[in-house]
């Protein structure tokens, strides 16, 4: 008689230890928080509450104890002062948000780009083709060619022209990227945390870069009233502020940056929930949160052109869905003959990577 035999299931043990276990969701809340220490050890002991990980044989003391062994936090702080992360754990969080949103790295993943061509270029391709003249001698394969002059006989070893191959070489581009992060009030407005998701892109694109592209660079901008330039390592401590949206200044800083950059192929990444609210006139702030206000929607699409002109493509990521804002985000579109997407937070991520691989230029 056929049939089944059924037996207890038994979970694999997991062999990490408690530090271990609780370390990914300490991680976690740090991103949330921005960097607060403090903060996201409090949000562990309500968790606590619900689910227990804390006890007798493993209290909160010991795992901020085990927090300072490993290199995450720094010391106890004097009164009136936060608990510091270290560069460890900021190297951890962009590593984190790599994971979450990209998945792991292979190693040959490293360096590859969406668009490459032969000729005379930068890195072997690992092909061979026959000589022609005018190829450099230090690109002959001396190998494959002795080869082909063995037909002759290895009683006649004649090495002639038709028997020289060259290794082929790839034209691989090189990208200076500056990625525009929107920190108006509105990326928390409505009981939704956008900026957390966004920050997350942020930091897994750096690392991304990094790993996979080194020839690339990428500037941080984030743009509120005003607009400045952020460092990699403040990425994870941003917050949003009260602020409106002046997305002009946001272009203007992006493109300064990259007029400095010397590399040939530029572009802005915008990623943004709104609509631009505020320019500066003259030195003083012209801000109107209602509509879409005419005299700052100009200034914006202006910038758009110069961007334009400046052979700098913008592509913006839109993480909202009204479809009054995003009649506005295509006309900004044209204006810069750039590329938009509209997407949820579920969908950024894969979008902007996406995104960066393949938008490349033939060097």
């Amino acid at each position: 008689m056929r049939g089944h035999r059924f037996s207890k299931f038994l979970p694999p043990e997991d062999g990490r230890t408690p530090f271990e276990k609780l370390l990914p969701l300490f991680m976690e809340l740090l991103t949330h928080t921005s960097g607060d220490v403090e903060e996201a050890l409090d949000w562990m002991d309500e968790l606590n509450k619900e689910h227990g990980f804390f006890n007798a044989d493993y209290t909160r003391k010991d795992f901020e104890d085990d927090l300072r062994k490993h290199g995450i936090i720094g010391d106890a702080p004097t009164r009136g002062e936060r608990t510091p992360l270290t560069g460890k754990a900021e190297q951890l969080l962009r590593q984190r948000a790599l994971d979450q949103v990209f998945g792991k790295l292979k190693r040959s993943d490293r360096g590859q780009h969406g668009l490459r061509r032969t000729g005379e270029g930068d890195e072997e391709s690992g092909d061979r083709r026959g000589y022609r003249f005018g190829d450099r001698t230090d690109r002959i394969a001396m190998g494959d060619s002795i080869r082909n002059a063995q037909r002759h006989g290895l009683d006649d070893l004649r090495l002639g022209e038709d028997d020289l191959e060259v290794m082929e070489t790839e034209h691989q581009s090189a990208c200076a990227t500056v990625l525009m992060l929107d920190i108006s009030h509105s990326m928390i407005l409505y009981g939704e945390d956008r900026i957390t998701p966004a920050k997350k892109v942020a930091m897994a694109l750096a690392e991304l870069i990094a790993r996979r592209y080194p020839r690339d660079t990428l500037d941080l901008v984030v743009f509120g009233n005003d607009a400045w330039q952020v460092s990699l390592k403040e990425l994870p401590y941003l917050q949003v502020g009260p602020f409106h949206t002046n997305t002009v200044a946001g272009l203007e800083l992006s493109m300064d940056i990259l007029r400095r950059r010397k590399l040939r192929d530029r572009r802005i990444v915008m990623i943004t929930d709104g609509k631009p609210s505020c320019i500066k006139v003259n030195g003083e702030y012209y801000m109107n949160s209602v509509g879409l206000d005419d005299h700052i929607v100009a200034r914006t699409l202006d910038a758009a052109v110069r961007a334009r002109k400046a052979d700098i493509p913008i592509t913006t990521f839109m993480i909202a869905r009204d479809p009054w804002l995003q009649r506005f985000i295509d006309r900004f579109t044209e204006a810069n003959k750039g590329r938009a997407f509209y997407t949820g937070l579920q969908g950024l991520a894969d979008m902007v990577f996406r995104d960066h691989a393949s938008n490349r230029r033939a060097s």
